[in-house]
């Protein structure tokens, strides 16, 4: 770099080809580090940063399980992969809109909703903070679920029938 603080030509070109092989979402990491000279420049790059970390589950059934996982961790809420998954692919089938309308919690006007077939007041009651309050929220409805069955079963792994 020149003392001016502008790129040479070739480094330029470099760049341009490297931004390229990259791709569109590495270029636009990497705008904002592109002339930067001080150390404020570099907040603007923490921040895709933190995007990117929070966006690392995948919006898919694995996902919602792995990011549950790493909230009930941080409540003490105890849980395996398998035992969610098992128990929501018997509750579920993998469908987050999944609703029970012929039970006796329907009946009663309070169907289960959701992953794990949660009913509002249960979902109310164990809902962990930092997740959503909509019951057909995957994850929200995992990790409530999860908190209900350690607090009733132990563990959502200790469950293998409808709960």
């Amino acid at each position: 770099m020149r003392a001016t603080g502008h790129l040479r030509p070739a480094t330029t070109a470099r760049l341009a080809r490297k931004l390229a092989l990259a791709g569109t979402g590495a270029a636009i990491l990497a705008l904002p580090l592109v002339g930067a000279t001080g150390a404020s420049a570099a907040t603007p790059a923490a921040a895709p940063a933190a995007t990117t970390a929070a966006s690392a589950y995948t919006n898919d059934l694995d996902g919602w399980i792995r990011q549950s996982l790493d909230i009930m961790a941080q409540q003490g809420i105890p849980g395996t992969y398998d035992g969610i998954h098992r128990n929501v692919i018997r509750e579920s089938s993998g469908n987050p809109y999944a609703i029970n309308n012929w039970d006796s919690n329907a009946a009663a006007g309070t169907p289960s909703k959701g992953l794990l077939q949660v009913i509002d007041p249960t979902f109310q009651a164990y809902h962990v903070p930092g997740t959503s309050w909509d019951p057909y929220d995957p994850v929200a409805n995992i990790t409530a679920a999860c908190n209900y069955a350690a607090h009733r079963y132990g563990s959502i792994d200790n469950v293998f029938g409808p709960y």
